[in-house]
């Protein structure tokens, strides 16, 4: 049974209280991600990727840009001075919206047997970390 989030007994606090919460992602995400797709609006249009269908794999290289120059200690892009999270959220947001809407060209790469192998690969390495981690010496292998 799920929980009540409302603190009163209105009917319009029980009900909304079992609705996503839109208010749970921070402003300054937001802000941050809104600059971004203002940038892109100036550059290809506002909604571009509803107008005209859009690669996928373009986006996820975009976001993964994005991550990069801020991981390595770049905070804004150089060409809109918007920072590279607000960006790589930008980036996201507009796979999410084009998936929705049935206009992402999905060309990412194809899965044999389901798309589990990715986490399976994950909790093997995983599991070699937290052992490398305790001292002991592993050997990674494949299929598993």
């Amino acid at each position: 049974m799920v929980k009540s989030k409302a603190t009163s007994q209105n009917p319009k606090d029980i009900t909304g209280s079992k609705k996503v919460s839109l208010s749970a992602v921070p402003a300054v995400a937001i802000a941050h991600e809104a600059c971004a797709l203002m940038d892109g609006n100036d550059k290809y249009g506002p909604y571009n990727w509803r107008d005209k269908a859009v690669s996928a794999r373009i986006y996820v290289d975009a976001c993964k840009r994005h991550l990069d120059a801020w991981l390595e200690g770049e905070e804004a892009s150089s060409d809109a001075g918007v920072h590279h999270l607000g960006h790589a959220r930008a980036c996201l947001a507009i796979l999410l919206d084009a998936q929705e809407y049935g206009n992402l060209i999905d060309d990412r790469p194809i899965i044999e047997g389901g798309g589990d192998t990715f986490q399976r690969v994950m909790n093997r390495l995983n599991g070699w970390a937290a052992d490398r981690s305790a001292g002991k010496k592993k050997i990674i292998r494949g299929k598993g």
